[in-house]
């Protein structure tokens, strides 16, 4: 089984920039897309055989996930149920027979941090989610995570350390987030691997430089880790400040 998440940032820019050509040669089962920025109805996506579920932000132009599936699940959910987390369009969940598929684009703490307070706050009521989920069957969870969680995981972590992303309250969620049953798949088949990043900045000819972050996940449930057969970054593929990453699970 294939999987890909991608951080397509404005879906409907995306499609102008090759994203039909990609998503065309990869065949996958499923495509996962976050801050799609765009209200259902408002593109053409080249998905034929594929089931659509969007999930918009309520302030128009921002935000926004989507999952491309050629399974139609048993049952889709949008948020996690909360009237504090369920108006930024951040999360879906499909649910089938043997595991749950879940997207997520992890709120940015900002520019001084003023939005930190409130990420923490989402952090721990994600981890719950997925730990209740995980209860009942093996989880799959991808998507813009919005932190690189050790120093190999962007390009200069010392001039970076208490910028979003890079905070330690942003990587210790994350390591609490593991801990509680999670496998972050690039990792554990690429334990020692550098300059393996998804997201570079436009300024300062970041990605030509490779001065990147990697901030796009999948994670599993511990359980099914000996299931993954790949784990993998399309660094050169374009169409977005972030690229597609992806895995390959026999599930």
């Amino acid at each position: 089984m294939k999987l890909i998440s991608w951080n397509v940032n404005g879906l409907r820019a995306c499609l102008g920039k090759g994203f039909g050509d990609y998503f065309s040669a990869q065949d996958a089962d499923f495509f996962c897309l976050q801050e799609t920025k765009m209200q259902p109805g408002q593109a053409q996506i080249p998905a034929e055989g594929y089931h659509e579920y969007f999930y918009s932000a309520e302030k128009k132009g921002y935000s926004g996930t989507a999952i491309l599936a050629k399974r139609e699940p048993l049952c889709v959910s949008y948020g996690m149920g909360s009237e504090l987390h369920d108006h930024e369009g951040r999360l879906i969940t499909l649910e089938y027979e043997d595991f749950y598929l879940v997207t997520v684009y992890t709120p940015n703490s900002q520019r001084e941090l003023t939005r930190l307070q409130y990420r923490l706050c989402w952090e721990e009521d994600f981890r719950m989610y997925l730990k209740r989920l995980d209860e009942v069957k093996p989880v799959i969870v991808c998507g813009d995570m919005n932190v690189a969680h050790k120093e190999i995981d962007l390009k200069n972590p010392k001039t970076n350390t208490n910028n979003a992303g890079f905070t330690p309250q942003e990587r210790a969620a994350m390591t609490k987030l593991l801990s509680s049953g999670f496998v972050d798949t690039f990792r554990h088949l690429h334990p020692d691997v550098t300059g393996a990043y998804s997201w570079w900045s436009y300024m300062f000819n970041a990605r030509a430089n490779n001065a990147g972050w990697r901030i796009d996940y999948f994670l599993v449930s511990e359980r099914i880790k000996d299931r993954i057969t790949a784990a993998r970054i399309d660094s050169d593929v374009m169409g977005s400040d972030h690229c597609p990453v992806v895995l390959e699970i026999d599930l």
